[in-house]
Formats: structure tokens, C-alpha cells, sequence
């Protein structure tokens, strides 16, 4: 039995040896190691060998098994080895060719003019905050010092819904009201940001959805010094230039009283006179003002008391006149050309 184990010990290790496929290596596996290859028919006969030659019988057949499957697994190792070279002598890797970069994303100019419209602000110890696009009458116009009959309601060109009294904020100044209520009595500086919708035609200065910055702060003893530092301040860090010369010049907003326009000097030109300023020498930015009483009693802080300014900025407006170009419509006209520039 003993020389019959080393006998088909050398018979398959020299069969293995001449396999070269993997199909091959499988017939071996069969012939061998099969179900009823000559190595399993082999030791199944242990079993009627006398008591005494068992013990060693046994002992040899699980060397010749360990040593043909050690084989086994050595010579499939091996095959995959050459195959490995094979491919590699045909499909030489040229390291000298240059690779294939991944195209990075990068945040959108708007996103970029918001971001630091945020920082700004928020160092200056304003926090974010952000309410509905859709709106009801009452918070847009109502109480914000424009009831049903002001004329002010015509500059803004409403999307109304089929809802009665439901509409897309024209501004995001109802947002305001819902502020106050939301901390009254404690003191507010926020700002908040959100996209604005108005019937309007498209031109190279408007469209009819765009985002819009609105700044609150309300409390006690808050006067026009206060807001005319904020922009100052806002302005210098926004444009990189501490000597940009502002001017504010008074205008009406239903909500606000006294109005005001906040305009730098074009850095286009020089103040000298170009295109991108109509040959005034100055860049509107931004409407402010001290928040109307009427406003600050609807949003339960009482006029006797308490004091606030507001104003509102577009963050495209910003960047239009940032980077001195002359047609909003570019920021969302998806074109990469123009995208890639504000990386």
C-alpha cells in the first residue's frame, strides 16, 4: 500500500507538470482528486487493509494529499505568474505618457459672491437666517407698509399663484416680520439670503428669478450711523479696498424711513465716467434705511423703544460689478467657457 501512495505520488506530480491550460489542470484535478480519481479510490481502500498497516497507510496517504494539493495550488500560482508576464511583454505600459486629470468642480460665481456676502456679515456678528419662497400677500407687501391700495406695489411685478393671496416673494424682506416675531423681545442681527421671483423681462440687468441678501438688525438705540458703518465696512472688505470712497443718497422704500441708496465709486473708470457706470462715476450696491415703525410694530417691538435698519443687496449685482461684466444672463446660461473663469 505504502509504495502504491509513492508510486501515484510521482505519476501525478509528473502529470502536473505537463499541464500548461487551466483546462488541463482541471482534467488533473479530476483524475487525481476527483470524486473517483485514483488518489480518493486509493484511500478509500485503506479500510481493508489488515489492523496493523492502517495506522502508517493512513499516515501516508495524508502526506501524498497535503503534497499534491501544495503542488496543485504552486503550479496555479506559476501559470498565473506567466500569464501575468505574457501580458505585460505585449501591453508595455509607457510611463512617459501624460495622465488623464479628473475634472474638478468649483462653486458657482453667485455661490462664490454669497459666501462672502456670509463671512462679511458674519464677522461682524450677523447670523444666517432663511425663509419660504412662497409667500402670502400679507408678509410681502401687507406688513411691510404696503396695503392692497399702494402704488408701491407696481414696482414689484408679482407671480401670483391660483391660490388666492399666495404668491413667489418679490424681495426678501418678508422676512423681516417673521424674524422679529420669531425672537421678540431679544435683540436681532441677521441676515437673510434667498432667491426672489418677478414678472420681468430678461435683459443684460435683470431676470426674473435671482437672489437677493436682505440685512436686519433691530434693539434698542440703533441709529443711521450704525447702518452707514455696517456698509461702509461691508463695502471695503467686499471690493479689497480700504481708500473706496461711498456715497448714500436718499430714496423711498415703503418699509424704511428714511430710505437710503448706497453707491461706490466705479473702480472701472475711476470715477472718470464709462459704460459700466452710465458716465456717473458711481455703482449702485444696495438700498437700506431705518426700519419703518409700522414695520417694527408689526413684528411686535415697539417703536417707542426699540430702533433697527434693514437693507438688501443682490449677490449677482455684486459680482456683475466685481468682476466688470456687463450681462447678468451669463451667470445661468450654464456655459463653461464663461463658468471657468471663477474658479
Amino acid at each position: 500500500m505504502l509504495q502504491e501512495l509513492i508510486k501515484l505520488e510521482q505519476e501525478a506530480l509528473a502529470a502536473l507538470a505537463r499541464a500548461g491550460t487551466v483546462d488541463e489542470m482541471d482534467a488533473w484535478r479530476a483524475d487525481y482528486m476527483g470524486k473517483k480519481g485514483a488518489l480518493t479510490l486509493l484511500l478509500r481502500s485503506i479500510g481493508q487493509l489488515p489492523a496493523e498497516q492502517r495506522p502508517a497507510a493512513g499516515q501516508e496517504s495524508n502526506r501524498v494529499k497535503q503534497a499534491l494539493e501544495a503542488a496543485l495550488e504552486g503550479r496555479a500560482e506559476a501559470m498565473k505568474q506567466q500569464a501575468l508576464n505574457a501580458a505585460m511583454a505585449q501591453e508595455q505600459l509607457d510611463v512617459s505618457l501624460p495622465g488623464r486629470p479628473v475634472t474638478a468642480g468649483r462653486l458657482h460665481v453667485v455661490t462664490q459672491a454669497l459666501r462672502s456676502i456670509y463671512q462679511i456679515f458674519g464677522d461682524m456678528g450677523f447670523r444666517v437666517e432663511e425663509w419660504r419662497d412662497v409667500e402670502s400677500d400679507e408678509f410681502n407687501f401687507q406688513l411691510l407698509n404696503m396695503p392692497p391700495y399702494h402704488p408701491a406695489r407696481d414696482k414689484w411685478s408679482t407671480f401670483h399663484t391660483t391660490q388666492e393671496g399666495v404668491l413667489l416673494r418679490t424681495h426678501t424682506s418678508p422676512g423681516q416680520v417673521r424674524t422679529m416675531r420669531k425672537y421678540y423681545p431679544e435683540p436681532i442681527r441677521v441676515i437673510l439670503p434667498g432667491k426672489c421671483y418677478r414678472y420681468e423681462q430678461v435683459t443684460a440687468r435683470a431676470e426674473s428669478m435671482f437672489y437677493q441678501v436682505e440685512g436686519l438688525a433691530v434693539g434698542e438705540n440703533i441709529t443711521l450711523a450704525d447702518l452707514k458703518g455696517v456698509l461702509y465696512s461691508f463695502a471695503k472688505r467686499m471690493f479689497n479696498n480700504n481708500d473706496i470712497r461711498v456715497r448714500f443718497r436718499f430714496d423711498y422704500f415703503p418699509f424704511t424711513e428714511p430710505s437710503i441708496e448706497m453707491d461706490i465709486e466705479c473702480f472701472v473708470c475711476g470715477s472718470k465716467g464709462c459704460r459700466i457706470c452710465k458716465h456717473s462715476g458711481w455703482l449702485e450696491i444696495l438700498g437700506a434705511g431705518m426700519v419703518h415703525p409700522t414695520v417694527l410694530r408689526n413684528g411686535g417691538y415697539d417703536p417707542a423703544k426699540y430702533s433697527g435698519f434693514a437693507f438688501g443687496m443682490g449677490p449677482e449685482r455684486i459680482a456683475l460689478l466685481k468682476h466688470s461684466i456687463d450681462d447678468i444672463r451669463y451667470f445661468y446660461a450654464n456655459d463653461l467657457r464663461f463658468l471657468n473663469q471663477f474658479g
